[in-house]
């Protein structure tokens, strides 16, 4: 039997794809085999693929575009190996990073059924630059979640503080991924969580505390997809999320800050405000907010008094969640307060209409 096999779905990306490709066939563990699952591409894909030579690498074709969830289980499917390790096709590995995760499973238990590590993201220009620095630094002020485990990691998860990045960080014995569904089809965001976290039902998660993938920022979906998935998503694990929020996890709350940020970095500055009035913001926030904030008034501009109001509450998430405690959470489940039409509100906020 094959000891790895690599998962690497792909649409449309025939310039990275060979990155990918390559720093999967560089790794340090020779018996390997590269599942590369062409979800219906329309450009040079089947070109790329046809140029490798090497019997490791193993094609296959949907004949349209179905998605990367079904893509990835395509690849689950088709894995011949012991274990099966997915990688995006935009994102490339340490030549090492197999063998990183394989010792740190090799003296544990069958009961540790695959591993997990870091990933560096490649934020391009000086913005981005500086944004991940500031994250990092203020990072240090939080305190450290626990990164491996069994049920102990369900918290972290569902509460972001632990993102085991399963679609390039993840090494899982292919029985369990099979066993555990694959990845969920119906989902267009927290699919990498949530397939984890089906994961963990089944076995332990060991963690290689190193940066072992490389991954570049994409595009996000559309706000609106992210606040359905995400109200999909924790509704699917509604007794964890109510456990684990008695327990002190901020779950919901962090939830409303992903959204908040996305309506934010859309212009739609009302409703990411709305959000981020029950969210939880750590320091390491911070900067990410203050930018999605920034992207939405370059999109969007506002008075500045508007802006300001903006700021304040932007740098005032973390401290009203810690001075007031668990922010309105039924109004939170039940959203009867929702903003009953954004684009009227914003333009009277503007003074003017929408441009």
């Amino acid at each position: 039997m094959t000891r790895i096999s690599v998962v690497i779905p792909t649409y449309d990306r025939a310039t990275t794809l060979p990155r990918a490709i390559d720093s999967a066939l560089d790794q340090t563990i020779d018996d390997i085999e590269v599942v590369v699952v062409d979800d219906g591409s329309t450009d040079e894909t089947g070109s790329v693929l046809a140029s490798y030579e090497d019997p490791r690498v193993r094609p296959v074709v949907h004949a349209t575009n179905q998605g990367a969830n079904v893509a990835r289980n395509t690849g689950i499917e088709h894995a011949r190996g012991e274990y099966v390790a997915f990688l995006d096709s935009d994102d490339e590995w340490h030549p090492e990073k197999l063998e990183r995760q394989l010792a740190a499973l090799s003296d544990r238990s069958d009961d540790w059924v695959g591993a997990y590590c870091d990933a560096t993201f490649d934020l391009t220009g000086t913005s981005g630059r500086i944004r991940s620095a500031a994250a990092a630094v203020l990072a240090r002020g939080d305190e450290d979640p626990v990164r491996e485990g069994g049920e102990e990691l369900v918290g972290e998860i569902l509460a972001d503080n632990v993102q085991p990045g399963a679609g390039s960080t993840l090494l899982v014995r292919t029985s369990v991924a099979r066993e555990a569904g694959g990845f969920d089809e119906t989902l267009d965001r927290f699919q990498d969580p949530e397939f984890c976290l089906r994961v963990l039902e089944r076995g332990k998660l060991a963690y290689v505390d190193e940066p072992l993938v490389r991954r570049e920022e994409t595009g996000h979906p559309p706000a609106d997809v992210i606040r359905n998935a995400s109200q999909q998503y924790l509704a699917a694990y509604e007794d964890e999320v109510d456990r684990f929020e008695a327990a002190g996890y901020e779950i919901r709350s962090t939830h409303e800050l992903l959204v908040g940020k996305r309506y934010l970095a859309e212009g739609r500055l009302l409703r990411g405000a709305w959000h981020l009035r029950r969210a939880a913001a750590s320091p390491r926030h911070v900067p990410g907010l203050c930018w999605a904030a920034g992207t939405g008034i370059r999109r969007r501009p506002i008075p500045i008094v508007a802006t300001v109001l903006l700021a304040g509450l932007a740098a005032s998430v973390g401290q009203r969640r810690i001075a007031s405690g668990a922010i309105d959470l039924d109004g939170a489940r039940d959203g009867t307060d929702e903003p009953r039409d954004e684009s009227d509100d914003e333009a009277r906020v503007a003074g003017g209409d929408e441009s």
